[in-house]
């Protein structure tokens, strides 16, 4: 059974987003570990694999090499022991079906990716805020 830490697991391929993502959590206080996954295969492993440790937060991109987001969400959702972990897409895709589909596979919160900084360090404080500081988690066994 994996042990369950207040990390976070950022899910993204984009080494860009990714140090943007760290930097405004950092620069919002959220000191938190960010755990970074860089293809949906290696954020499976993280979750699943030998030597897993449950995140508090998934921050999940949709359009990943080797398994895409949406099918990661799927694993999640599917997995007894990560049905109830807190799931947010965090993605630049505006396409409709993908805000549908992950809402059907359970996500539980669809944020687009603003495109300037200051817009992105602020969505990603009031993410941070709600996710990890606000929000009461249920156990996950």
């Amino acid at each position: 059974m994996p042990e369950t830490s207040r990390s976070i697991l950022l899910v993204e391929d984009d080494p860009d987003h990714e140090l943007l993502t760290i930097r405004a959590l950092k620069k919002s206080n959220i000191v938190n570990e960010v755990r970074v996954a860089r293809d949906g295969e290696e954020a499976l492993d993280a979750l699943f694999g030998p030597g897993a440790v449950r995140p508090q937060l998934v921050l999940l991109d949709l359009k990943l090499p080797k398994v895409e987001g949406l099918e990661v969400l799927r694993r999640i959702r599917e997995d007894d022991s990560t049905r109830m972990l807190p799931v947010v897409v965090l993605t630049s895709s505006d396409e409709e079906r993908d805000v549908v589909r992950s809402y059907k596979l359970g996500v539980n919160s669809y944020i687009r990716k603003p495109v300037n900084f200051t817009d992105f360090a602020e969505a990603t404080r009031q993410l941070g805020m709600y996710w990890l500081v606000l929000n009461e988690c249920p156990p996950l066994s």
